[in-house]
């Protein structure tokens, strides 16, 4: 096939005249294209007022060297389709099945690929089924009354369920894996789109259907699911896995255990500390979910022509500050919400959502501070987690055990807000002002304070004085890496960590391609249970 890229055309462009440029571009008729799909879509808004749509699409002719010599075309070339395969099955044997424990994105995508090879994995989730588990979400949201077992980090699903469901990674990917993982979506009912989109993203309310599919699709396949079961124990011999205890009453034995844990399983983390598993406390970045009105945002990133025409809009920002830390926007949510995503009693934390449509007034999205294990006391390997702990107690007492929220302007003038500007607060979850003032150290408070100063120069009105800032944004990524060898195996030898929580990834796309990993680890050692 041939793949044209740096196709051209504007935003309110027909049918007909993208199959013309594809033409144009090859000299070629339209009637000699056997088969067409597009690899990428974006928009080029980099020199405003002029924006324009950009392709890159997968043209099949016959005779393909003849036609890529005759067009003459620098942005034309002729690739080889690449399919994710699956490694040769091993030969030891097992004595009981995999255990996977978490069911989100890599627990997920590491059972599912199991299941479809024979190996008849069984997942252990502590929360609930997706659908029971967004009630709960819902509950606590209108009420503040919190399930520590069933909320916006625990649950078929994990954490990335509940918020914008961005797909996009900047993992490298020879093998085809992160292809593998937007085919599997758009198979269970995501959007076609998603696979070509530069940013694609499924929306908190579609992507619960397609883990619920995929689940089921597990199941058919000889998998089985166990809801509310937390692993508290594993027994170890002779440096490997024997068996883990499920809710502090029950052992199954087996030999492989996959740990596709979440960045805030943190009871886990205590007990697998306790059986001498390697870890060690991990960078990561703390903040606030920022928000401002999404037509400005629009306005800046598409100019003023295109701002309603065009789909809520991203943005991206850094600043790397003379202190050496690093600021920055992460998970920002166009149309989105903000949300108290606590999950332990008298601890809170916030995050970002959005729904497929991105219909929120309000962009949101967190901008953090990095911290390195140099800003946690002491060096254990827990030490990052009772960091995020003790901001999330001075999160829950600033608002009462509401999400506590300031206007920029007042943070800068350290003084409680008592009062919205022009625009309100989109949040999922009650709200209350507050002074966040002193829930970080004087250096990271001016890191922030300057790094949105700084956005300003990129993203017009950034740092308006009216910005909503919430907190606290404290789950960025996991605080600990479980650590594994180049099989993918932890000291104990049959524990395979992967994902985000063991430290290995950073969003849904890369959780899944972590598990997608460790599962072909356990694919070319062992043969299909029976």
């Amino acid at each position: 096939m041939i793949r044209v890229s740096q196709l051209k055309l504007p935003v309110e462009h027909s049918e007909e005249q993208f199959y013309q440029k594809i033409e144009k571009s090859l000299k070629i008729k339209k009637d000699q294209i056997k088969k067409l799909q597009i690899v990428k879509k974006s928009i080029d808004a980099r020199k405003k007022p002029d924006v324009s749509i950009v392709y890159s699409v997968d043209v099949w002719v016959d005779n393909e060297e003849k036609i890529l010599k005759h067009s003459g075309n620098k942005n034309a070339v002729c690739v080889k389709e690449k399919k994710y395969k699956v490694p040769e099955h091993g030969t030891e044997r097992f004595n009981h099945r995999p255990v996977v424990i978490g069911a989100g994105p890599a627990g997920l995508f590491c059972a599912y690929l199991l299941a479809r090879e024979g190996y008849r994995p069984l997942v252990f989730e502590r929360g609930k089924k997706v659908g029971e588990r967004t009630e709960d979400v819902l509950h606590f949201w209108k009420t503040g009354v919190l399930n520590p077992a069933s909320n916006v980090q625990f649950g078929e699903g994990g954490a990335g369920t509940f918020s914008d469901g961005k797909l996009n990674t900047l993992v490298k990917d020879t093998l085809g894996r992160n292809r593998f993982v937007l085919d599997t979506f758009v198979s269970f009912g995501a959007p076609e789109k998603i696979t070509y989109e530069s940013k694609p993203h499924i929306g908190t309310d579609i992507l619960s259907d397609v883990i619920a599919a995929m689940r089921e699709e597990i199941l058919q396949l000889g998998g089985t699911f166990e809801f509310e079961n937390c692993v508290t124990d594993i027994r170890v011999a002779d440096q490997k896995i024997k068996a883990v205890e499920i809710n502090h009453n029950a052992w199954m034995e087996t030999e492989v255990c996959v740990l596709a844990l979440g960045h805030s399983a943190r009871d886990t983390f205590e007990m697998l500390q306790k059986t001498g598993l390697f870890m060690e406390p991990k960078a990561f970045a703390v903040g606030f979910r920022v928000e401002h009105p999404q037509r400005d945002i629009n306005r800046s990133q598409y100019g003023e022509k295109y701002a309603e025409l065009l789909e809520a809009a991203p943005y991206k920002v850094t600043a790397n500050l003379a202190n050496g830390r690093g600021v920055y926007s992460f998970c920002m949510c166009p149309g989105g919400y903000v949300v108290n995503a606590s999950s332990e009693e008298k601890r809170l934390a916030v995050n970002g959502m959005s729904y497929s449509d991105r219909g929120s007034k309000n962009a949101n999205s967190a901008v953090i501070v990095s911290v390195t294990p140099d800003d946690f006391d002491g060096t254990d390997a827990l030490s990052g987690v009772e960091f995020q702990r003790r901001l999330e107690e001075k999160a829950f007492a600033l608002g009462n055990g509401k999400i506590p929220q300031q206007l920029f302007g007042d943070y800068c003038e350290n003084k409680k807000s008592t009062a919205y500007g022009i625009f309100s607060s989109e949040t999922r979850g009650e709200t209350a002002f507050a002074n966040l003032r002193g829930l970080f150290s004087d250096e990271m408070e001016q890191s922030f304070i300057e790094g949105m100063h700084s956005f300003a120069k990129h993203i017009p009105d950034f740092d308006r004085k009216d910005a909503i800032i919430s907190g606290v944004e404290s789950r960025t990524s996991s605080p600990v890496r479980i650590r594994r060898d180049e099989v993918f195996e932890a000291n104990i030898r049959g524990i395979y960590p992967c994902g985000e929580g063991a430290g290995y990834a950073g969003g849904i796309t890369s959780a899944a391609m972590d598990g997608m990993k460790v599962a072909e680890a356990v694919i070319r050692k062992y043969q299909p249970f029976k």
